[in-house]
């Protein structure tokens, strides 16, 4: 329907009706041959366009006016308020054009229109879209549209993550993400807090960056941040970038890190062949000078496999370090070889802790590696340590040995039978110094053999039944240790090529054997105490389901003992 004005609503009526009179007074008067009068015709398809929201200084996509007309002499103008614009070909716009009477007599004609909002007009605008011609009076559609904002803000590609671990007094590897301008009316300030800092060529590295908006509403530009943990900085460390720029909201990146304690290593053992030939090395090392600010000491064991790949079995294996007064060897961790693979699942191999000897591993120490492997192929054993700063528990250690039946799998205490005490003394008095302020057991303990009879589940010993031992002080059971399962299938040292997932009694294929620490609820300053070693009663039959062997414990128990002044080593008779 056409929208006119009052006026010309009138007008085009009184011409309408007039001209239907003479269509009346002509029809009567067909006969005398005079043709009838056919007066010219022109509308619209719609009275109103509306339009999506569109931001100021675009433009929407166009809408389309379907114009019928006949019969038209004169040509069409055709007008746009402001922020709305007109085109015959839905490619060139304007704010005016001309339809001649050839385009439109043809029948219908499309005219496109859309919304163009010029800054800064924001909110809804009204308009209209004029036809005006000499062959009829003016018709007008209106037009409506929803000016939107110009959007603006600060951009970010790419994204920063966790750093990790990083040692407190180090610099950790830069991140990098850039920074873009959507239409920004005024620079960006980078800052940021906490332990970080930041740059934009990776070169000069600050708290506070400046960003030129022209240039970032071009072209991204790069900010490389990085993590500076200080000394005093262990721990999780959190800090913000914060983007920011006036007329805009701040953009806030969240950094975290850990710091971590500043770390010495040394290396040992690199790359030892060990086969069937040579199944122990020794040789002297250069560890740390000086312990006394040394909190924790890892020993980390890598196996890897020889030119013609590992050795196929589980075999039993362990690291000592030489106790140079009594000259004994002093084993620190025992492992348990993986059927046929390395044990490179793991970052840095197998990790035990060895603080408990920390007066021992000190200077130039030897060392002793041995796997008990049993083929020409071995394997390649690399042995290394870290020296962790920090405030120690205790100043001072010292340790000495109680129990040392370790020398390999065959050779632990006998089960199951009457033990000759003169060979496997499990019995011992242990004095504590006067000035010890904490006293502890550390025990390693690993089954081994198929004797019978099994237990009800089918188990042989003392590989695969489960049993719990105990440690009388002084007559009575004070500690026990339990040899069940510990999650063989759980290994992430797999899939190993033997039956490698089933649970053993306290030990995995692949794996670390179990350091077991056991301390005394009193500091024992100035005691002394009997010790004995209590394994689980049980009685062999003298049979094995491998069909050779019996039952053995590879066992080594050493006290411990700490002060924060000097402290000599514990007696054990």
């Amino acid at each position: 329907m056409l929208s006119m004005k009052k006026k010309n609503f009138i007008k085009a009526g009184s011409f309408c009706f007039i001209a239907l009179l003479l269509l009346i007074i002509n029809s009567c008067k067909s006969d005398d041959g005079v043709p009838p009068v056919i007066l010219p015709g022109f509308q619209s398809s719609v009275n109103e366009l509306v339009f999506s929201s569109t931001v100021m200084g675009e433009v929407s996509a166009s809408k389309t006016a379907v114009l019928s007309s006949s019969n038209l002499g004169n040509d069409v103008a055709v007008t746009v308020t402001s922020n709305f614009e007109v085109s015959k070909n839905d490619i060139d716009f304007s704010s005016s054009l001309t339809l001649t009477a050839t385009e439109l007599n043809t029948g219908t004609y499309n005219l496109y229109v859309r919304f163009a909002p010029a800054i800064p007009n924001s909110g809804t605008i009204n308009g209209d879209l004029l036809f005006a011609s000499d062959d009829f009076a003016d018709v007008t559609v209106n037009l409506r549209g929803n000016s939107l904002e110009i959007p603006r803000e600060i951009q970010t590609i790419g994204a920063v993550t966790d750093f990790g671990d990083v040692m407190v007094g180090t610099v950790s590897t830069e991140q990098v993400f850039q920074v873009k301008g959507l239409n920004l009316e005024n620079d960006v300030t980078a800052t940021v807090t906490g332990s970080y800092e930041i740059s934009k060529d990776n070169v000069t590295y600050s708290n506070t960056l400046n960003y030129t908006y022209g240039a970032i509403n071009t072209a991204a530009e790069n900010l490389y941040v990085r993590f500076i943990p200080g000394l005093t900085g262990l721990g999780v460390q959190n800090g913000n970038i914060t983007l920011s720029a006036t007329g805009v909201d701040n953009v806030v990146i969240g950094l975290s890190g850990t710091g971590t304690a500043v770390t010495h290593n040394y290396t040992a053992f690199q790359n030892q062949h060990i086969t069937i030939n040579n199944q122990t090395e020794t040789a002297f090392f250069n560890l740390h000078t000086d312990n006394s600010n040394i909190e924790t000491i890892k020993m980390f064991i890598q196996l890897d496999c020889p030119a013609g790949g590992c050795n196929a079995w589980d075999v039993y294996a362990n690291i000592k370090v030489k106790d140079v007064p009594s000259g004994s060897w002093y084993e620190i961790g025992r492992y348990i070889t993986p059927y046929g693979i390395d044990n490179s699942a793991l970052a840095r191999g197998f990790e035990i802790d060895v603080t408990d000897f920390k007066s021992i591993l000190e200077g130039n120490v030897e060392l002793y590696a041995r796997i008990e492997t049993w083929g020409s192929d071995g394997w390649e054993l690399s042995v290394d340590f870290d020296y962790i700063e920090g405030t120690p528990d205790y100043p001072y250690y010292e340790v000495e040995e109680v129990l040392g039946y370790n020398a390999w799998s065959t050779s632990g205490v006998p089960y199951g039978g009457t033990l000759d005490t003169n060979v496997w003394d499990l019995t011992k008095n242990i004095t504590i110094p006067a000035n010890a302020e904490v006293t502890s057991l550390r025990t390693i303990i690993s089954g081994w053999g198929h004797a019978t009879p099994t237990d009800a589940d089918g188990r042989p010993c003392a590989e695969w039944c489960y049993r719990t031992h105990d440690v009388k002080i002084d007559g009575a059971n004070m500690f026990q240790h339990n040899m069940g399962p510990i999650g063989c299938a759980s290994n992430p040292v797999g899939p190993q090529a033997g039956n490698w997932t089933p649970d053993r009694a306290g030990w995995c294929p692949g794996m670390e054997v179990p350091v077991r620490t056991d301390v005394f609820a009193s500091s024992m300053a100035g005691s002394s105490f009997a010790f004995e070693y209590d394994y689980e009663n049980w009685t062999t039959d003298g049979g094995n389901t491998s069909g050779q062997g019996g039952a053995y414990y590879a066992t080594s128990t050493y006290v411990i003992v700490k002060s924060n002044t000097p402290i000599t080593k514990p007696t054990v008779n």
